[in-house]
């Protein structure tokens, strides 16, 4: 088998620029890696879209996702022979049926919910839909803690918003059911309650690696993730 190319899927409130110190890594132990631009607009849509990347790659692949980017690799990868393993990285590991914000909320402890500020977004030959912000001045403390202050803040000017209708789309399929998976469990996360991720990460029978970060990890702590990717790529 030849060696898997890597892509990778942001989040929330993220872009693809959050895997850069990844990438180098990942690059380094040889590997090739596309950093998929994630639409953020609705699970179905951004999986079709991820999906359409995994097309144009020849060979196999490991899929590894971010946050909310957890749930688009999950429902991306069903079907797709190619894919060899997902990596869920500070990421949402739903079950069919199941969406971000429920997840989020089956333990208590996010504190996402009231640093976030709605905006309203044009959608062609529909109503406006609404996606959210993390408000700037709260961005370094809630999204990454453990990020140096001049980088969290270009984080916060950069960000991405997701649509709410993203986050409270159920997953229409599962493919951790079929395919292995690994799972990079951040214990300083302020958006996932930890006891979510520990749960969803025992219920997909995920290979697990429990780290002292933020939300925020792959820019804090890329080796750690570099390397749990790299371990799901052999």
């Amino acid at each position: 088998m030849s060696n898997p190319t890597i892509v990778l899927v942001h989040g929330a409130f993220a872009d693809s620029s959050s895997w850069n110190g990844v990438i180098e890594r990942l690059r380094a132990q040889g590997h090739s890696v596309i950093a998929a631009a994630n639409p953020l607009r609705g699970l179905d849509s951004d999986a079709a879209y991820i999906a359409s990347v995994l097309d144009d790659v020849a060979g196999p692949v490991v899929l590894a996702g971010h946050s909310y980017g957890g749930s688009v690799i999950t429902v991306a990868a069903a079907g797709k022979s190619n894919v060899t393993a997902l990596v869920y990285i500070a990421a949402f590991i739903p079950a069919e049926g199941e969406s971000a914000l429920q997840l989020t909320d089956k333990f208590p402890g996010s504190t996402l919910g009231p640093t976030t500020r709605p905006a309203s977004y044009p959608i062609p030959g529909a109503e406006a839909g609404t996606e959210l912000y993390i408000r700037a001045a709260e961005f370094p403390q809630q999204f990454a803690d453990d990020v140096p202050a001049a980088t969290a803040e270009l984080m916060a000017a950069t960000q991405r918003p997701v649509a709410v209708a993203a986050l409270s789309e159920p997953a229409a399929a599962a493919a951790w059911k079929s395919v292995p998976s690994f799972s990079l469990i951040t214990t300083a996360d302020k958006n996932i309650p930890v006891q979510v991720q520990r749960f969803m990460a025992e219920r997909a029978g995920a290979h697990v690696v429990e780290i002292d970060a933020s939300h925020a990890v792959s820019v804090s702590q890329p080796e750690a993730v570099a390397d749990l990717i790299g371990l799901a790529a052999k």
